[in-house]
């Protein structure tokens, strides 16, 4: 039985929305293989706290490192049935200020945001068609943001790696259906620690989201574990705004 347990990826998972994923897929039942540039300890005290669940430390600014986090995934159950690309990173320039949006920082958030969520999928694909073999198709889910979808966006990079990530789900549904479904959430903003300080982006959903406030972590989870058991939807942007898209 414990052999037959599917396998959840989810990078970024230390903290955040990625733990909150991580904690709801073990929930539902996957072992987990928990991920982080940093953050070891809090990555191995959170496998052990899980139970079934193990930590890979991996820069995905390096190649190197998203071969080897794909390797010890699948080496962990050996296999792998479900990738959450959540890490990501961000930049914080007003859209105005475009001296400041150097090709430094576009190249910083292409590798990590665009990059290596691709560099993933490819070097998993054999392990994902292999688990597709019992008849129930591999999952990719790729947090994207509101920001990819709307003009807006901490800066104008970051967004636009999200636009990216976005037309890269539906291009990679295409590409491995029907073995392995690929979608992606898109939240808006999200109450974690890092947006406690946003007020006027808190105001804005206050004020103009139909559901009058921001997403928890939870709303998110909850979100990544429906398109995970929706065996039918892949190449689907789900927007998780409150309905902010609407206004």
């Amino acid at each position: 039985m414990l052999q037959l347990q599917r396998v959840a990826l989810v990078t970024g998972s230390t903290s955040g929305i990625g733990e909150t994923i991580a904690k709801r897929l073990s929930k539902d039942g996957y072992a987990v293989v928990l991920h982080s540039r940093s953050s070891v300890d809090i990555g191995m005290s959170m496998a052990r706290e899980l139970g079934a669940a193990t930590y890979v430390q991996a820069d995905l600014a390096v190649d190197a490192d998203r071969v080897k986090l794909v390797q010890e995934a699948v080496a962990y159950r050996g296999r792998l049935d479900v990738i959450v690309n959540n890490a990501g990173i961000s930049h914080v320039i007003p859209h105005a200020n475009m001296q400041a949006a150097t090709p430094d920082i576009w190249r910083a958030l292409h590798e990590v945001n665009v990059i290596a969520p691709f560099r993933i999928v490819a070097e998993a694909e054999a392990a994902l068609r292999a688990s597709a073999s019992d008849g129930v198709p591999a999952c990719v889910i790729n947090v994207s943001s509101h920001a990819g979808v709307r003009p807006k966006g901490a800066s104008i990079p970051y967004a636009a790696t999200k636009a990216a990530i976005n037309h890269i789900t539906r291009l990679l549904a295409l590409s491995l259906a029907p073995h392995i479904r690929v979608n992606a959430v898109a939240p808006g903003l999200v109450d974690t620690p890092l947006t406690a300080n946003w007020t006027q982006a808190q105001q804005l959903w206050r004020e103009h989201a139909p559901m009058r406030r921001a997403a928890s972590p939870q709303d998110i989870a909850q979100a990544v574990s429906l398109l995970i058991e929706s065996n039918y939807l892949t190449g689907e942007i789900l927007l998780s705004d409150g309905g902010l898209n609407l206004t």
